[in-house]
């Protein structure tokens, strides 16, 4: 990133006080301004910049620099002063006098060897520049300055010699807290001129605090909840991998219910007992789920886990990317990006539900978290716990074919038992005319309810309708720059899309036809569903659970509490009910639209269907009262809601796997994609037809394409898909490399590759 002069200036000021002795060994060395190094020798310097750039670029230093790989550095490059990282020193190098020279050199800890590697293989298997990966790796530049400071006032212990009443107020409040001398002024409801005796006469004393003090370390010598006997085995068997040091993968995979996050936490124990230093990473899928473990790892280790996700504050994020850095930080919880920190001594990898597709990067880098993760533990000889209720394909082969070890839980802890599931047959148990409820899943509610106990209503559609369409000539409202339907979100009287973000409040009349108020709703969203619990349910008390009703952590954690407080009768929520959460007093559960996912060409959409909706029902009864889940289908016959019915699994996941495995699919194939986009609907064809001519010819590849992708529009931009399929053998990442590298195309287009591809709109 480019280096601003009041950046240059607090780098340079951070140098000063930071400096070391040269022969003992130092982080780094630097001169005063204006006095000139006294060298014999110019190493040449490879720097890797956080850009969209090829490869690193060389520079000279001095030797008496004493850089090393991982350092932080600024360098030109053309006229600009950008930060970058050390990723080569050749030392003595003939040809370093003739490069430009490193600027000035950062403080912070250096990026790790392992996380270097780790970028350097990313970039080939993802086929994007290394650049770009580091990016994902440095993104908090302040936080390799020391942390900012600012001054408080705190008793010494000393008992001034007239104690006014005044005085007394000042000191009881400076007991309490150590805070500023104009807050401590207030608080005490006097003048700053009595803390300032205060302090003259040696009852009070100035502290310089940093605003960003160390995380404090878990407490290992506590105990986790008491296990069952299947759970200490699976314990077990994951501490000893952890003891036994080096790379190992195991599935955890545990029905739901079964503790798998209590059991996976023995295993964090046993992995930071492992050094002063081992840090752990646990991934969860959602950022609500986040909030929701936090109480569960403070019980297990007495501290509340560093958090890495886009949801906390920058203060937050620069602290958190020091001490993790620094190897202070041990305990981490985050979202799919915070497997991108630099950890310098990581011991394992947890990845809860680990099936869930938003470990699936689609825009920037484009990426799949659970596979990078085994990746990175492959490099740095660490330990990975995938842990879900109903793996992915492709860890459930690795798992019966050995290559994991496969840990099983497969009955819930205690007294709980799995819920009764039924399938609703919409044809003949249709709802009423204008509604999407079926009579059975009203009554199944209401018995609930009546019992004392919780609802929930699961429907993945946010808003209120899907579209909206004007009876009088049919008009679709669409985003203007995007070939997507406007979701009505009636709360907000907008109109939405949900693939751009783009709103509009909801149109008085067609702008078609300029027929007033014919617009209608089409479809049903989590808002229309509510709508009609309420005329069934008028005094329930009811609520909304989706990123809409709660777009931040302290939102999730309300609503949750609520909840299991038995302050919410009803809840009617997206997938986000559906991942991790644990509500003892919810035994029915109502899924609206099952056959939802299973529309469209999508290669996983019976796998997804059938981990989506057995989740949402692993909802129900999930302590000692028996649960219930009634799933709506029109198709009650296909092999996926017959497997619900019957709650088999392993019978669906076996006819899945001999699908993909004679159609040469994943994971007993490799796919990949590529998307041609530009703004033009002309350049983008012409585009696709260029790089379809250039397309190296490999046997066991099949490449399908170009046409047009099904959203063939999204921020005004053209897009067109090639879709490749390649035998397992086939190395599908140097291809795309060599075919990328074979077209030149205008600067207006751009080419995005998606290696294993699990959007295909």
């Amino acid at each position: 990133m480019p280096m601003t002069s009041t950046a240059r200036r607090r780098a340079m000021d951070a140098l000063k006080r930071q400096r070391v002795a040269a022969p003992a060994g130092p982080l780094f060395a630097v001169a005063e301004e204006g006095e000139a190094f006294v060298h014999d020798t110019l190493d040449k310097v490879a720097v890797l910049f956080p850009l969209p750039l090829p490869e690193p670029f060389d520079y000279r230093a001095p030797s008496s620099l004493g850089l090393k790989p991982g350092m932080h550095v600024i360098a030109p490059i053309g006229s600009r002063l950008v930060r970058g990282v050390v990723w080569e020193v050749h030392p003595n190098h003939p040809g370093a006098p003739n490069l430009k020279a490193i600027e000035e050199v950062l403080p912070g800890a250096p990026v790790p060897e392992s996380s270097r590697i780790f970028i350097d293989w990313a970039s080939k298997y993802l086929v994007r520049p290394p650049g770009d990966l580091l990016r994902m790796v440095v993104r908090s530049p302040e936080a390799l300055f020391p942390p900012p400071t600012h001054t408080v006032i705190a008793p010494t212990g000393e008992p001034p010699p007239k104690l006014t009443e005044a005085r007394k107020r000042v000191m009881e409040a400076a007991a309490k807290e150590h805070v500023s001398a104009a807050e401590l002024a207030r608080r005490a409801e006097t003048s700053s001129a009595v803390v300032k005796g205060l302090i003259d006469c040696g009852a009070l004393t100035r502290l310089e605090i940093s605003e960003d003090p160390p995380f404090p370390p878990p407490d290992l010598s506590r105990s986790g909840k008491q296990l069952s006997d299947l759970q200490q085995a699976a314990a077990a068997e994951m501490c000893a991998a952890v003891r036994g040091g080096g790379f190992h993968v195991a599935l955890l995979d545990g029905v739901t219910g079964s503790g798998k996050t209590e059991v996976y936490l023995e295993a964090a124990a046993e992995a930071l007992k492992s050094a002063p230093d081992a840090q752990v990473l646990v991934l969860l899928p959602e950022i609500a789920l986040t909030q929701a473990a936090m109480s569960r790892f403070y019980a297990r280790f007495g501290v509340t886990p560093v958090e890495w996700h886009s949801a906390i504050a920058h203060k937050a994020r620069r602290r958190a990317w020091r001490e993790i850095a620094a190897g202070r930080a041990r305990l981490i919880v985050g979202a799919r990006s915070a497997l991108f920190l630099p950890y310098p001594n990581l011991k394992l990898i947890v990845i809860d539900e680990e099936h869930d597709p938003s470990y699936k990067q689609e825009e920037g880098v484009i990426y799949q978290a659970r596979d990078l993760a085994v990746a990175r533990a492959k490099l740095g000889q660490c330990m990975v716990i995938l842990a879900s209720a109903t793996p992915s394909l492709e860890t459930l082969v690795n798992a019966q074919s050995g290559r994991y070890a496969h840990v099983k839980l497969p009955s819930r802890h205690g007294a709980a038992e799995l819920p009764d599931v039924e399938l609703v047959d919409l044809k003949i148990d249709a709802p009423e005319k204008g509604r999407w409820l079926s009579p059975k899943l009203i009554k199944g509610a209401a018995e609930a309810l009546l019992r004392g106990e919780q609802a929930l209503f699961y429907m993945n559609r946010r808003g209120y309708a899907p579209l909206t369409l004007c009876r009088a000539c049919g008009h679709r409202m669409r985003s203007p720059d995007s070939d997507s339907w406007l979701v009505e979100h009636r709360y907000s009287g907008r109109l939405v899309c949900h693939l751009t973000g783009f709103s509009m409040p909801k149109p008085k009349e067609c702008p078609e036809c300029l027929a007033p108020d014919s617009f209608t709703s089409i479809g049903p969203g989590v808002e229309r569903i509510e709508e009609e619990v309420r005329t069934f349910f008028p005094q329930a008390r009811i609520e909304i659970f989706s990123s809409d009703t709660t777009p931040n952590g302290e939102a999730v954690r309300d609503l949750v509490a609520r909840m299991e407080k038995n302050e919410i009768d009803i809840l009617i929520g997206t997938q986000i009910v559906a991942k991790g959460h644990n509500f003892p007093n919810l035994t029915f559960v109502g899924v609206v639209d099952a056959d939802l996912g299973l529309k469209g060409g999508d290669l996983r959409a019976g796998e997804r269907t059938f981990q989506l909706v057995s989740q949402v029902a692993g909802r129900a009864g999930r302590h000692e009262k028996k649960g219930r889940a009634l799933i709506q289908t029109y198709a009650p016959q296909e092999p996926v809601m017959q497997a619900l019915l019957a709650q088999d699994r392993d019978a669906f996941f076996a006819a899945e796997i001999a699908e993909r495995e004679a159609a040469g699919m994943p994971p007993y194939g490799r796919l990949a994609a590529i998307i041609v986009s530009a703004p033009d609907e002309l350049l983008a064809n012409d585009a696709a037809k260029a790089m379809g001519e250039k397309a190296p010819h490999v046997d066991g590849l099949d490449l399908w394409g170009p046409a047009p992708a099904p959203l063939s529009v999204i921020r005004g931009m053209h897009r067109r898909r090639f879709l490749i399929r390649a035998d397992r053998g086939v190395d599908v990442s140097a291809f795309l490399a060599a075919w990328s590298g074979r077209v030149k195309l205008h600067s207006a287009v751009r080419v995005q590759i998606d290696v294993d591809p699990y959007s295909f709109l």
